[in-house]
């Protein structure tokens, strides 16, 4: 027999070695105790927070004026002083050298700033309420006493993608979860045989960032927007391969739920894999409903016209605002719908830039709007119109002159409509330029706070424990829910 030329392990040095792991295991122990709350704390979310990982409606912190959420998205960054915040003071100065310290203006490149640029279009008031508005936006412009118009939002960054983060996330960075994935979080959804949170992105492309416009980031990944493709069939492989009597498919899907459940349960606190039983979960109930929820071959000949379908311009961004209009109609918490890249981005000919935009999304919209009040929807259904910043005052040079304005985020226009809001309201005010705000400053943090208020969740309560941490869309310094503006 061959002998090990290692000595033989003592009696004390076994004791020595298990005391060493007996004081690690308890010291790890107290640690966990006095700084995490606990190894369960871990592993978990704290006691305040929806201790659910699935889609199943929750309560609300107080009662909600707004049960679903369309949001519209404007990628590039519409020009405030174009559409919805005129300023004759500018117009005036079209031509002529900025007034004040042209650093101030918050552009990365000085050398390319230009001279003043006047408002491109002209303004009227309309409706009750003597909102003003843009002559490229004739069909909005019907719809004034549903707006609410905040003329005094503002970011933190300049830059397409940082602002973007920041819009959809709360944060400048990527990784974080954007408030889609945080209201369905915090709500579920009413409808568990369609996704929660749904999103439709342009046929021309996807938005600049792609998909971290609605990740779930550090949630679990349930709570991430679903993407419909933009042409052909929204979802594929809806229809099983071959018919089978439904009491076989009941029976079926039974006994997959049971293994679901064995093999959940055997492996706790795996979000990634509590989410593919969701998924998979969610794809066979949605072989049920979802075919007919996406059909607008139902719809009428009046509706699809007042939406623009069948018309070039306006057939694209209409279908999927009709669908918007279909899904929260059944019950879907949160839609957002995107263009592609950053359409709004107007560094060269603004004038003709914009009055593109508007050609392809303002009937659409004004349409979403009347179709939801029509049907009663518009009550309880909040819908966002916005980008991620302004423009300044100024002309930028670009290849085509100075033609067009640069990025601007300390002042920018959104508006909401229905869920609460009140119509007919402009709120904010900008300096002379339309470039800085200068009465009722709105972050984004508030903007956040505010949507979240008009869904019931309070933006302190809803959090999510990681690493320790309170996580919050709203950030750590306290916002402020914009209580001017609610009904």
């Amino acid at each position: 027999m061959k002998h090990s030329s290692e000595p033989l392990q003592t009696r004390r040095d076994f004791f020595a070695r298990t005391s060493d792991g007996i004081m690690g295991a308890a010291l790890t122990h107290l640690f966990c105790q006095d700084f995490f709350g606990g190894t369960q704390a871990l592993a978990s979310e704290s006691e305040h927070a929806p201790q659910q990982y699935d889609l199943k409606p929750k309560e609300p912190h107080h009662p909600p004026k707004a049960t679903s959420v369309i949001h519209l998205f404007m990628n590039g960054g519409p020009s405030q002083m174009d559409l919805f915040d005129p300023k004759p003071v500018l117009d005036k100065m079209d031509g002529k050298p900025y007034p004040g310290n042209i650093e101030d203006l918050g552009n990365s490149n000085t050398s390319s700033i230009g001279e003043m640029l006047g408002g491109q279009y002209k303004f009227a008031r309309h409706g009750e309420s003597g909102m003003w508005m843009a002559d490229v936006l004739p069909e909005t412009a019907k719809m004034t006493d549903e707006l609410c118009l905040i003329n005094s939002m503002w970011t933190d960054h300049p830059n397409h993608d940082n602002a973007l983060y920041k819009i959809h996330s709360g944060r400048l960075f990527m990784g974080y979860p954007t408030f889609g994935s945080w209201t369905v979080y915090g709500l579920g959804t009413e409808n568990q045989n369609l996704p929660a949170y749904v999103v439709l992105t342009d046929p021309l492309g996807a938005p600049k960032n792609g998909t971290r416009n609605w990740t779930a980031g550090f949630l679990p990944p349930t709570y991430q927007g679903t993407r419909l493709r933009p042409t052909g069939s929204p979802i594929l492989n809806l229809k099983p391969q071959y018919e089978q009597p439904s009491a076989v498919t009941e029976s079926a899907q039974k006994l997959l739920n049971q293994l679901d459940e064995i093999h959940r349960k055997e492996r706790p606190y795996n979000p990634l894999l509590d989410a593919r039983i969701e998924s998979y979960s969610l794809a066979a109930r949605m072989q049920m409903s979802a075919t007919e929820a996406l059909d607008l071959s139902k719809e009428t000949k009046p509706t699809l016209e007042q939406y623009g379908i069948g018309e070039k311009a306006t057939d694209s961004y209409g279908r999927r605002c009709l669908l918007a209009r279909r899904l929260v109609e059944r019950g879907v918490r949160f839609v957002q719908i995107f263009l592609e890249e950053q359409p709004w981005d107007s560094h060269a000919d603004l004038n003709a830039n914009h009055r593109l935009m508007c050609e392809r999304t303002d009937k659409p919209v004004a349409g979403l709007l009347r179709d939801l009040k029509q049907r009663g929807l518009l009550d309880n259904t909040l819908v966002i119109w916005g980008g991620e910043f302004g423009r300044t005052p100024t002309t930028q040079k670009s290849s085509n002159g100075y033609s067009g304005r640069d990025h601007n985020m300390q002042a920018f226009t959104s508006w909401m409509a229905g869920g609460g809001v009140k119509g007919g309201t402009t709120y904010g005010v900008t300096d002379d330029f339309g470039h800085s705000v200068v009465e009722n400053p709105v972050s984004v943090h508030d903007f956040h706070a505010t949507i979240l208020h008009l869904l019931g969740l309070h933006h302190q309560k809803l959090h999510f424990t990681r690493s320790g941490l309170e996580e919050r869309l709203t950030g750590v310094k306290p916002p402020r829910v914009v209580k001017e503006i609610i009904s």
